[in-house]
């Protein structure tokens, strides 16, 4: 059954408000009938990797921000967002330079702030 447009921007606007009321489970599942319409779209797969992130779903959320890089290599949150899911996962080189990138696309403070703590718990571990 194909959905139209207007049910899917709105099924994609009810996930968002899902995610932001820590809700990702039900985030997820509303994002089910948008993801099928729209396989393409890098802002829905980065709303199903911030749900997966949310529900420590670490390995899918790693999965949907690699397809929005993969869509969309420019995308400074995507990331930043993929450095933390693998920041969450002990991979600290590679979150290390996933936080890299985005700190020289877009240096905002969050994206600094998360690359020092990667940064220090490399230090720490290398001092080990």
């Amino acid at each position: 059954m194909t959905q139209e447009p207007a049910e899917v921007f709105a099924a994609f606007r009810h996930a968002e408000s899902l995610v932001a009321q820590r809700r990702p489970l039900d985030a997820l599942a509303a994002l089910v009938p948008v993801l099928e319409a729209e396989p393409n779209a890098p802002s829905v797969h980065l709303l199903a990797g911030r749900a997966y992130l949310g529900s420590a779903q670490l390995r899918r959320a790693e999965q949907a921000f690699l397809r929005v890089l993969e869509l969309d290599p420019s995308d400074h949150y995507a990331r930043f967002a993929l450095g933390k899911t693998l920041q969450r996962q002990s991979r600290l080189t590679e979150a290390q330079t996933q936080l890299r990138m985005a700190v020289a696309m877009n240096p905002l403070p969050e994206y600094q702030e998360a690359l020092g703590e990667v940064n220090a718990r490399i230090s720490v571990e290398s001092d080990r």
